[in-house]
């Protein structure tokens, strides 16, 4: 699933191709159909994400969630002389502005809200380490008050909004933290250097558009998980030696995802 720096890089990609001017909106698939008539050839206003959720504001107050889910990925054309290309597969949305276009497939959710909804969603979430609104205090308070494993709590996006499984399991490797650890042992400076690290490191993926999170001090050429993958310390290396002391990666399945960990750095 994709984690929240992917979902900021398509607010500010659609933000720079198609606010500011009416967009034609359709649904090829035809599941969207209803929703997609309601805003075409409106004007886009603003896109905006909120952890792994993208909002497309239209003038007169119409706003289409979108929730990509395991499954869902936009893909991006620009448009030709002979205009936009044929549909391919199965696509929800389509969205055309003066240059280019964009066809969104296989997404968890695409629908219209309005205000009051976005304000329901955003009411679920938690701090978002890739807005300047957000407030830590209120994930730290949700921390604190829980008995759950803090490797759960960061994955739970009512605690904090856009933390998938590589960012969570990274995080806490780099900060020595044992990832069964009940929430209510996690101290408030624990906390704060745990929050400080995931907005510089999601802050490089929404630059860079990549995870990033060996320090380059620790990357003494074991290879990524996989080819094209980003370089970690313990995501998807269960088996593996540690690339700091060189114990065996473990992993487990908590609260139905696995989790990652080297126990002898994170004991």
């Amino acid at each position: 699933m994709p984690e929240g720096h992917i979902l900021h890089r398509l607010a500010r990609l659609h933000q720079r191709r198609y606010a500011g001017a009416p967009v034609a909106v359709s649904s090829p698939q035809g599941r969207f159909e209803s929703g997609a008539a309601a805003v075409d050839g409106k004007l886009l206003t603003r896109a905006e994400a909120w952890g792994k959720h993208l909002f497309h504001h239209y003038a007169g107050g119409a706003i289409v969630r979108v929730h990509l889910g395991i499954y869902g990925h936009f893909s991006e054309f620009q448009l030709a002389d002979g205009g936009a290309p044929d549909p391919v597969g199965q696509v929800r949305m389509r969205m055309i502005g003066a240059d280019y276009g964009t066809d969104l497939r296989g997404p968890a959710a695409c629908e219209v809200v309005d205000e009051a909804q976005v304000a329901d969603v955003i009411a679920r979430l938690g701090p978002d380490p890739l807005r300047n609104d957000a407030d830590p205090a209120l994930a730290y308070k949700r921390i604190t008050k829980s008995r759950r494993t803090i490797a759960a709590l960061l994955m739970d996006q009512s605690v904090l909004a856009g933390v998938g499984n590589v960012y969570r399991s990274e995080v806490l490797f780099r900060h020595r933290i044992n990832p069964y650890r009940p929430g209510t042992t996690v101290d408030e400076a624990e906390f704060d250097a745990i929050w400080t690290d995931l907005v510089a490191l999601m802050k490089v993926g929404l630059r860079r558009g990549n995870i990033v999170v060996v320090r380059p001090e620790d990357d003494h050429g074991a290879p990524a998980y996989a080819p094209g993958k980003p370089r970690t310390y313990v995501y998807r290396r269960a088996g593996d030696p540690c690339r700091l002391c060189g114990n065996t990666v473990r992993t487990a399945e908590l609260e139905a995802r696995n989790v990652f960990w080297c126990p002898s750095c994170q004991g």
